[in-house]
């Protein structure tokens, strides 16, 4: 499997050495302006020249130039155990009652909406390919597997040192290019469950469009949906533009929304939401009109640390940092000749590796999770373990 991807006799050191970790995604996106080449938007172009459109892109492959240092995988992960001063999910499960827990979901839900970089983007992880990390500052372990490459899915399990939450995620991007622009919906069941209160919360995931006319830019958009079937509470967040001068311009993170009473979509509203996604979102309580603030995004996503390996010999040679660690490495010193080689070594490996599994009629198996699509042709995963447990690769306090 990939851990024949790293043949050395100490596994752990060599690791350890190859593994690179960047920055999250915050708030100043710092990384990408520093990788940010000259003529960006017309490169981009050239990239789809030849693309029909309504094409899926989910195995495209980008250059090495256009790549963030960083898998799929992690830009996931990070969404989870990259928080900043307050622990909106240690929130939710402190909440006093249904509704405030609810509430509390939703910024948190919101908090895992990162800025996107127009132009840049992850690598495509290979099957197989891991990511385990902790944080310190909130008990969390969150551990995530590539189970599946064609088509691409992502699951994600991660359990809280209290033993107060749990996150199930399953994750499929289907990017679509339409000409002037490109959408990846996001598939996959992504489950919250609050222990201590017996309570489940089914999370959606907004859509991400990258526009090339007529100018470059990209945004979330589209509508999300947190429901808790113990509770009987739903909420529905629309991420979209917000109307400028004359109906033009405005802003592209915009978020409304509401909370309600499940059964009816024209249930009265309880609470309304309303504000920027990147900045700050309220809600209001439509019984008494009192407004106060659901989402601070400075203080959810502003100041993001950087996870540092802590642990050498816990490394496996299937952790994202390593398998894409010498192209990450070239990448951050803009050597794009050794990152084209590195990368193509990595995907070339992996599809060695298939062709010898379908030569020998092998299925390959997850290692971490079980995986299936339900009728509605969303997939499902399952953890094979009731908890995650500490990582080798910490976000420090």
């Amino acid at each position: 499997m990939l851990e024949r991807m790293v043949q050395v006799e100490s596994e752990g050191e060599a690791a350890c050495a190859a593994a690179v970790l960047t920055p999250p995604l915050s708030l100043e996106g710092g990384l990408a302006a520093e990788l940010r080449p000259a003529n960006l938007v017309q490169r981009v172009l050239s990239l789809f020249r030849n693309v029909s459109p309504g094409s899926d892109l989910s195995h495209f492959q980008l250059p090495a130039t256009f790549n963030l240092p960083k898998s799929q995988l992690q830009m996931y992960g990070e969404g989870v155990y990259c928080a900043g001063e307050e622990d909106l999910l240690g929130r939710c499960a402190r909440g006093r009652d249904a509704l405030e827990r609810l509430a509390a979901v939703v910024a948190w839900t919101i908090s895992t909406t990162r800025p996107p970089i127009f132009g840049f983007a992850p690598y495509n992880p290979v099957l197989g390919e891991t990511h385990h990390v902790s944080s310190s500052s909130s008990g969390l372990n969150v551990l995530l597997e590539q189970v599946s490459h064609r088509p691409p899915v992502s699951a994600l399990h991660a359990t809280d040192a209290a033993g107060d939450v749990r996150l199930v995620w399953c994750q499929s991007p289907v990017p679509r290019f339409h000409g002037a622009s490109i959408e990846a919906t996001v598939r996959g069941a992504r489950e919250l469950r609050l222990l201590r209160h017996g309570e489940r919360y089914q999370v959606g995931c907004p859509n991400l469009v990258i526009r090339f006319l007529p100018s470059p830019s990209v945004e979330w958009a589209g509508d999300v949906s947190v429901v808790c079937a113990e509770t009987g509470l739903e909420a529905e967040i629309r991420y979209c533009r917000s109307r400028g001068f004359l109906g033009f311009g405005g802003d592209a993170r915009c978020v409304k929304g509401r909370i309600f009473r499940s059964g009816s979509r024209d249930a009265a509203a309880i609470y309304e939401i309303d504000g920027f996604w990147d900045r700050t979102v309220s809600i209001k309580d439509v019984g008494t009109g009192e407004v106060s603030v659901l989402y601070d995004a400075h203080r959810a996503i502003g100041d993001l640390k950087t996870p540092a390996v802590q642990d050498q010999k816990g490394l496996s040679a299937s952790e994202s940092t390593v398998v894409w660690g010498e192209v990450s490495d070239a990448i951050l010193k803009k050597d794009w000749e050794r990152a084209r080689q590195a990368k193509r070594r990595v995907e070339d490996t992996a599809r060695k590796l298939a062709k010898e599994r379908n030569d020998k009629g092998e299925v390959w198996v997850p290692k971490h999770f079980s995986l299936s699509q339900n009728k509605h042709g969303d997939w499902e995963c399952w953890p094979l373990e009731d908890s995650v447990p500490p990582a080798p690769i910490v976000v420090p306090s």
